[in-house]
């Protein structure tokens, strides 16, 4: 798969406060890479060095082979939002689509199109003062897939969205990938991430913590967890073997399992007098692995 983005070596500091180390990193054609971490983690140092908001003090930054990314072929959706409040929605996509060199007359078709996609159909004449938060985040990412970019970053795209026009991004984020659109991604909403995205790095005082295909970083740091619903007594399940702890709220009791837990066979060690109403094994979610390593807690810091 063609690498669009190469990030290499990447370093910035502040005041001689590190706060981005070593960073590499890279994102394919047609597909999704997240890049995660706690907040002052260097996320968004990372993504501003990328785009050249910032320059780094060290490392390089390549679209395709070349050090210098062409703006027309580059999308963006920053944290902060940007949009002229005075100005009607059409007229500023219309600007932000010039600004690319992309055809007036296609940016156009496109507006009404992804307006009617996002239902804000009839509203080009409106301008964005007037909208809600999620109709205005809406707004902000037509602008930055209008101009059919190659390589797309999304900083926080969930922002202020319902759970309507979640999905709705969800849907058109993986449309844009099938179509060959690398796609980096920063978000706090880990089920959402966890669902959409191939790839992932997450960072944490500004080093890699992780890095690598969703799967086998599930495989490498997500141990299984079992989740019994039933009224049981939570320090007798404390004492099976593999039981790394046990968190018990009404009615269920969640056990935590060693990672090198044979799963058929623990299942062996139940006691049958159990109340087990429903049973679940699966692996622990990206959210709780995420909260390990912001929370330094559990996880094992193994680099992908």
């Amino acid at each position: 798969m063609e690498t669009i983005l190469k990030v290499e070596n990447l370093g910035k500091s502040f005041k001689n406060i590190p706060i981005i180390q070593d960073i590499s990193f890279e994102v394919r054609k047609g597909e999704i890479m997240a890049i995660l971490g706690p907040n002052g983690a260097g996320k968004s140092t990372t993504i501003r060095n990328i785009m050249g908001i910032m320059y780094p003090d060290c490392g390089t930054v390549k679209y395709i082979n070349r050090k210098n990314i062409p703006r027309n072929k580059i999308g963006y959706l920053p944290e902060e939002r940007g949009l002229y409040k005075n100005v009607k929605i059409m007229d500023i996509l219309l600007y932000l689509a010039e600004l690319k060199d992309y055809p007036l007359p296609k940016a156009k078709d496109r507006v009404l199109a992804y307006l009617k996609k996002f239902d804000l159909e009839g509203k080009e004449n409106t301008t964005v003062e007037v909208l809600s938060k999620g109709m205005g985040q809406k707004v902000q990412f037509i602008a930055s897939i209008l101009h059919e970019p190659e390589l797309l970053i999304l900083d926080e795209p969930f922002s202020g969205l319902d759970p309507v026009a979640q999905e709705l991004f969800k849907q058109e984020i993986r449309n844009l990938a099938a179509g060959g659109t690398a796609i980096l991604l920063s978000s706090h909403q880990m089920n959402l991430v966890e669902e959409i995205c191939d790839r992932l790095f997450l960072i944490h005082h500004g080093q890699k913590v992780i890095y690598g295909n969703m799967e086998d970083v599930k495989r490498e740091y997500a141990n299984f967890k079992c989740t019994i619903r039933g009224n049981n007594d939570h320090q007798e399940l404390k004492g099976l073997p593999k039981v790394q702890r046990v968190e018990q709220k009404e009615g269920t009791t969640i056990l935590y399992l060693a990672k090198d837990v044979q799963v058929a066979h623990w299942l062996k060690h139940l006691p049958e007098h159990l109340e087990i109403n429903e049973l679940s094994i699966d692996r622990i979610s990206l959210h709780e692995i995420f909260i390990d390593i912001a929370t330094n807690k559990n996880i094992q810091r193994k680099k992908v």
